[in-house]
């Protein structure tokens, strides 16, 4: 299999370092697993998670003019597939005339309190007429 971004292939670990892991793909070739690639958590140090001579599955992130592969250890594992929102028979959208009905409820709530908030300031100061 030949070595295109987006593969997946199996290699083995032949170096790591502070920053990531070295892997050894088919075709005599490698790449660096970047260290923020080799676990779904946050990972401190590579040695707690890989060793030399590990075999592990990799995807080919990018592939550089230079030669140079990134690969991930995290993106090869198959993910669980998220479920598409699909509308459902069982719910059901709420009608324009409840969505009324809220609005219209709200508006009195909101003009009973603004109400009650108008009396007890008055009250405070002493009446419509008192000095400012």
């Amino acid at each position: 299999m030949s070595i295109e971004v987006g593969n997946k292939l199996k290699g083995k670990v032949t170096g790591i370092k502070k920053f990531g892991a070295f892997v050894e793909l088919p075709e005599g070739k490698s790449g660096l697993v970047h260290i923020s690639e080799v676990a779904d958590n946050y990972v401190e140090n590579v040695e707690d998670h890989l060793s030399v001579g590990d075999v592990v599955e990799v995807k080919v992130l990018t592939i550089a003019d230079d030669g140079k592969i990134s690969l991930s250890i995290k993106k090869a594992k198959d993910q669980p597939r998220k479920p598409q929102n699909k509308p459902s028979h069982k719910q059901a959208q709420p009608k324009p005339e409840d969505f009324e009905k809220k609005l219209n409820n709200f508006l009195k709530d909101s003009e009973d309190k603004l109400t009650s908030i108008k009396r007890q300031t008055e009250s405070r100061r002493g009446g419509r007429g008192a000095r400012r």
